[in-house]
């Protein structure tokens, strides 16, 4: 067997991911009988459980029409039960198949193998985001601190923290930073998310602009503008159904994503020479 019978098997959906059957897969992992399968499918569904994953974003239930009796008088068609997979799916059924199957053990191999490369690419990507973001939000947040200024803010802490508390439901910047347990010396957004820090950033930039845009002047209207603001992207954040920023688990320090992007860079810029 080679890895190209997992790769022949794999598709794509109308929004670029791939997938695999498990009605494919059954075969290559050395199985005749479906029943069997289904057996490691449950236990990898339960693994996928107890590891904190959403199952639905990983095996997604779905039924197929097959023919019975093709080209006979007897020819019909019924319904079977089938999954969509993800590569991470697919990893844990071979890590919970029967191990004395051949085609078990090079699975478990193929699959840990791609599941890392896909790891570690979609940490590269989370990385990128977050220098992005970091340095965006250090800028705005002194665009920001202008405008407050000019607004006739004497408190920026406190004009902050009304900010924080529009955005996290009424939690001031010193409870977020606690609630995540950080050190007491570590800075807040060193240690976000992109989500987190696109979410900030908007808040942001939009607190900026309605300064600006309303020509606000004073301190208590300066706050209640900023709260107003971080109100609003809250409310958004719940329409469309994300995490609540308060509820996004800390990162590690920014400068570990900027570790991890360094090899890379060097990288891409020696194969340019």
């Amino acid at each position: 067997m080679t890895n190209n019978v997992f790769e022949q098997i794999k598709k794509i959906n109308r929004h670029g991911q791939e997938f695999w059957s498990a009605r494919d897969l059954m075969s290559p992992l050395g199985y005749s009988r479906w029943e069997n399968f289904e057996e490691a499918i449950s236990r990898a569904k339960e693994s996928c459980k107890n590891s904190r994953q959403a199952v639905s974003d990983h095996f997604r239930d779905i039924t197929k029409m097959i023919e019975i009796a093709p080209g006979t008088a007897k020819e019909a068609k019924r319904k079977i039960l089938d999954y969509d997979l993800s590569r991470y799916a697919c990893y844990l059924i071979a890590q919970n198949g029967d191990p004395r199957k051949e085609e078990i053990a090079f699975a478990q191999t193929y699959f840990a193998i791609q599941t890392r490369k896909q790891e570690i690419q979609e940490q590269l990507v989370e990385d990128s985001k977050r220098v992005f973001l970091r340095a965006e939000m250090k800028e705005h947040n002194k665009q920001l601190a202008k405008a407050a200024k000019k607004a006739g803010v004497c408190n920026y802490g406190n004009f902050q923290d009304y900010g924080y508390m529009g955005l996290y439901g009424g939690t001031r910047q010193k409870d977020v930073h606690a609630k995540k347990k950080l050190k007491p010396k570590e800075a807040l957004l060193d240690h976000m998310g992109s989500e987190e820090l696109a979410a900030n950033l908007f808040r942001a930039t939009q607190a900026e602009a309605k300064l600006k845009r309303e020509n606000i002047f004073g301190e208590n209207k300066a706050n209640k503008a900023h709260y107003d603001v971080g109100k609003k992207v809250r409310q958004t954040i719940e329409e469309i159904g994300g995490t609540m920023p308060e509820n996004l688990l800390e990162a590690d320090h920014i400068k570990e994503s900027k570790k991890r992007l360094s090899p890379r860079q060097k990288s891409l810029q020696s194969k340019k020479k």
